[in-house]
């Protein structure tokens, strides 16, 4: 497996295993990720905001199997970025790809950030132990600025 930053030709392949895993939970809905209207385009999204990264998880022949991206927040929260579209496709999931992806992200916002803030739903429990075992802690509401307003579960991590 390899990590590397996206590049324009891992769009739709992105995008694809976005939507296929919101569908998978029923949370192709108003208010998530699946509506983004940069989803099909994250190559050029990352690229043009400042402090911002997204990385690439293939197998060794180059198929792209998931991601995660670190951008910033809001205005509102100047030094706070935000770990976003961490997805991984269902046959590569449960070999500890999700925690490498975090791994380089959290490195990479380390260096620009001094927290780093996730939006995630209740029902994502095997990811939601994850973000808490990296050391995550939960909140009981959003930051303000939040632009999914269907998320049920927040957590920060403070540098």
């Amino acid at each position: 497996m390899n990590i590397r930053e996206i590049n324009e030709q891992d769009n739709r392949a992105l995008e694809q295993i976005i939507k296929h895993s919101l569908e998978s939970v029923g949370l192709d809905i108003p208010g998530t990720a699946y509506f983004d209207p940069q989803l099909g385009s994250l190559s050029h999204f990352y690229e043009e905001q400042p402090n911002a990264r997204y990385w690439t998880l293939t197998n060794d022949e180059g198929e792209v199997l998931g991601g995660v991206g670190i951008a910033p927040f809001s205005p509102k929260h100047p030094g706070v970025g935000e770990l976003q579209k961490l997805y991984i496709k269902p046959e590569a999931q449960g070999q500890g790809l999700s925690k490498h992806l975090m791994e380089t992200a959290l490195g990479f916002a380390r260096q620009h950030y001094s927290a780093c803030y996730l939006e995630t739903m209740e029902k994502l429990q095997v990811a939601n132990r994850l973000y808490e075992r990296l050391g995550f802690r939960r909140l009981e509401h959003p930051l303000e600025g939040s632009e999914h307003g269907t998320m049920d579960r927040w957590y920060l991590m403070e540098f």
